[in-house]
């Protein structure tokens, strides 16, 4: 439909961003009183801050409209390619393992959906797959840059079934990434407006990276869910009239995970999403100090909820981590602005 701006490819990037914002704001009105007339919400975590005991029953599951958004921008405005589609379904079938867990909550009336077990195999068979895609079909290669440092290569192991390979090592090390970037954004979930900012600009810059690598495709799908970040936080600020859920998180990690194998910046993606990960170890962190001592570093986890313990207002938590984020993401971009730019050199 837009293909006459495909030789303005910056201008069709900026495009995916604004059609998906005006999707998403143009359909979430309508999606949140239906859900309101049937009374799906969100089902509160009894030992969560005190303070979050009035979110119980507002709406969940808005990242069933954000994806949406993403899927019809990227039809109208990108390439039917197969790097399109490989990253489109694998956020997609995230999205709907999310959507599984959240109807599971709002049936049963309680904070916990599907379980962990049932989640994680989830995640590493959609995971799985799209290692064995992208590397077998998508001429991704099994290696891992650290900039400045090395380039890893993980195909040293590798199984040759005909002209079909499955390099062991590099599977294991994406299958960690996805499925730890997908846990992470969703552990990011806890506030209001707190992923959906942090996703967005984590995304802008995803989007920045993979126009530099000439990949306009995930450009494009980075943009569109970078807009549909946008979009949502109009409903998603505080105080919420509707969340993402699993729905949306689960979808937005799986994404960023995608997107860095597509950009061979898996290693830098880390830093990029430093908040994500800083997020996730505070959890590992205080579930193993506490079966070891049965004390808490931090006063709860995930790392958002131990400032709220301390005394900050949810505001403030979730502008000073979006700070946080933008920091975090400028440093691994700069670091592969830097890195590519001796490269060329």
């Amino acid at each position: 439909m837009f293909n006459i701006f495909s030789q303005y490819p910056t201008f069709v990037v900026f495009l995916a961003v604004v059609l998906s914002i005006v999707i998403t704001m143009a359909l979430m009105p309508a999606f949140i009183r239906a859900l309101r007339s049937y009374h799906i919400g969100q089902q509160v975590r009894a030992d969560g801050p005190e303070s979050h005991l009035v979110k119980q029953g507002t709406p969940t599951m808005g990242g069933l409209i954000m994806l949406i958004a993403v899927v019809v921008t990227v039809l109208l405005i990108g390439s039917p390619s197969p790097e399109t589609f490989a990253l489109v379904i694998a956020t997609v079938l995230a999205g709907a393992l999310g959507l599984a867990d959240d109807g599971e909550k709002v049936v049963k009336e309680r904070s916990l959906g599907l379980t962990p077990k049932a989640k994680l195999i989830g995640q590493f068979l959609i995971a799985t797959v799209f290692c064995l895609v992208a590397v077998n079909f998508l001429g991704i290669e099994p290696t891992v840059d650290i900039p400045f440092i090395v380039s890893l290569d993980f195909g040293i192991l590798t199984t040759q079934i005909g002209d079909f390979s499955i390099p062991w090592l590099y599977l294991i090390f994406v299958n960690i990434l996805l499925v730890g970037m997908c846990n992470a954004v969703n552990l990011t979930d806890g506030l209001d407006g707190l992923a959906a900012g942090t996703v967005m600009i984590v995304m802008i810059v995803m989007a920045a990276i993979a126009y530099r690598t000439d990949a306009l495709d995930s450009a494009i799908v980075a943009g569109a869910l970078a807009g549909a970040c946008i979009g949502f936080l109009w409903f998603n600020s505080y105080p919420a009239d509707i969340f993402m859920g699993d729905t949306g998180s689960l979808a937005l990690g799986m994404a960023l995970g995608c997107l860095a194998v597509f950009t061979k910046t898996e290693f830098v993606s880390v830093i990029i999403g430093g908040l994500f990960v800083a997020e996730a170890i505070s959890v590992m962190i205080q579930v193993f100090y506490y079966k070891k001592t049965h004390k808490r570093i931090f006063l709860m986890a995930p790392l958002h909820h131990h400032f709220e313990k301390k005394g900050w207002s949810e505001t403030k938590v979730v502008v000073r981590f979006w700070i946080v984020s933008g920091v975090l993401a400028a440093i691994g971009f700069s670091i592969y602005f830097a890195e590519s730019l001796v490269a060329v050199a």
